[in-house]
């Protein structure tokens, strides 16, 4: 269920709620009717909304919320959208709780309690799962496990309909409704990384794009993208060591006039040098960002009055 903020500010809404948080919100929406340009960014991993009772159960909560947040991604988010008038769709559960760039199938039912485990029929889990990043988190490189003890069924069931659920049938109605107006529209998935090795003595990339390797969005998308920060001479990398999760193989479909790919930025770009608050360099990747969104929709619009309302074609005939 999604509802307005105040009668002053119609163009704000809220949705979904956080389990042990009932005052606190799953995600915000911030979109102006008519919309001003054909782009919404997505902001799944930033939420800081911790429920005490969720910390109580975590074993390092400080270090887990650091490793596990894109941190302060929200405030880069929130720039864009208001300097440029892309919609934003911005998560405030944790992800800790639930991860949203996950599919409600990529559970780790050795961390639920056993009667709650389903049947699995030989069935093998999903390589995030076995990562220990799965639907809801388990373990981290460094740290192990992250929780004191077993979830309950209870405890996916809440966070699955209260948080996974209608963050994710939000998303897909604002796509739909930019692309009722422009003929096209494009997801940004904003995320955050840490900051990449440097190999055979080439910096690092600063800005990765990740697409499916060319199945979510049209290439005339990427392509912008990646002029863009070769015009500001920032490194940037395409797919690899990351190429989109869920999120886009939900929502992606260029086909139909639904562009979407993910962004991850090193945090040692925006954050200060221990990459837990904002730093001196977060005002120049907002404008980076800001300046790159401006020529995405430039490009997502010419699209959708190529298309004509017509479907694009697969592949080549």
């Amino acid at each position: 269920m999604v509802s307005k903020v105040g009668e002053s500010d119609s163009q704000r809404r809220t949705g979904g709620q956080i389990p042990g948080a009932p005052a606190s919100p799953a995600f915000t929406i911030t979109a102006a009717e008519p919309s001003a340009i054909p782009v919404l960014v997505a902001v799944p991993h930033a939420g800081r909304v911790y429920p005490s009772g969720l910390l109580r159960e975590m074993r390092h909560p400080e270090s887990v919320s650091l490793r596990l947040e894109d941190r302060y991604v929200d405030r880069l988010g929130e720039e864009i959208a208001a300097r440029t008038g892309a919609s934003l769709l911005m998560a405030h559960a944790p992800r800790a709780m639930i991860d949203l760039n996950r599919a409600p199938e990529d559970i780790d039912w050795e961390m639920f309690e056993r009667s709650a485990r389903p049947e699995r029929n030989g069935e093998m889990p999903s390589r995030r799962v076995l990562s220990g990043l799965g639907l809801i988190p388990r373990r981290l490189p460094g740290l192990g496990e992250l929780w004191r003890s077993r979830h309950a069924r209870q405890d996916l069931t809440a966070r699955v309909d209260g948080i996974h659920a209608p963050y994710h049938d939000a998303l897909a109605e604002q796509l739909a409704i930019l692309r009722e107006r422009w003929g096209a529209a494009l997801l940004l998935d904003l995320h955050s990384m840490p900051p990449l090795p440097n190999r055979f003595g080439v910096t690092g990339a600063q800005y990765v794009v990740g697409d499916r390797f060319g199945v979510t969005c049209h290439g005339s998308v990427i392509a912008t993208a990646f002029a863009h920060f070769a015009e500001h001479g920032l490194p940037a990398a395409h797919n690899r060591p990351y190429a989109g999760g869920y999120v886009l193989e939900r929502h992606a479909q260029p086909q139909r006039g639904l562009h979407a790919f993910q962004l991850e930025i090193d945090r040692s770009c925006y954050l200060d040098a221990n990459l837990s608050e904002p730093g001196e360099g977060l005002p120049r990747v907002v404008d980076v960002l800001v300046a790159m969104v401006q020529r995405l929709a430039a490009v997502v619009a010419d699209l959708g009055q190529a298309a004509g309302g017509r479907e694009w074609p697969l592949a080549a005939e």
